[in-house]
């Protein structure tokens, strides 16, 4: 099976030696994304909501140069660095997936690349 790597300019560069996302077959591997806006370069911290709302957008920009869309997507990991966020990290990745949503587990981490409060990584599928 084919290996291709999915690399955008829509997208933050990786911060180590790993690929933004990797296509191998029908299946989508995206790694963990971070609040980094791709156009100016700095991280969107200032609050869980807009740190939130810039990874799931960074998915998004990931998805779509494979050809795939949030419908797609079946398993997302999300990494919290405090759990007390859950409910409003919940809400916003609620409203990007319609229809059926993927399996997924939550967990608080220590510490972030870069200090982030948030990241997120997923897997898609297509037929």
């Amino acid at each position: 099976m084919s290996k291709k790597a999915i690399q955008i300019p829509n997208a933050p560069a990786p911060v180590g030696p790993y690929s933004q996302a990797i296509l191998s077959g029908n299946t989508l591997y995206v790694s963990g994304q971070i609040p980094l806006n791709p156009e100016t370069g700095s991280l969107e911290i200032d609050s869980i909501e807009n740190a939130t709302h810039r990874v799931l957008k960074n998915i998004g920009k990931l998805l779509e140069a494979a050809g795939f869309q949030f419908e797609d997507v079946v398993k997302c990991s999300i990494f919290l660095k405090d759990l007390n966020d859950f409910a409003i990290v919940n809400g916003i990745y609620a409203s990007y997936f319609a229809g059926i949503p993927p399996a997924r587990e939550t967990v608080q981490v220590a510490r972030l690349p870069l200090d982030v409060n948030i990241e997120i990584s997923c897997i898609a599928f297509k037929n």
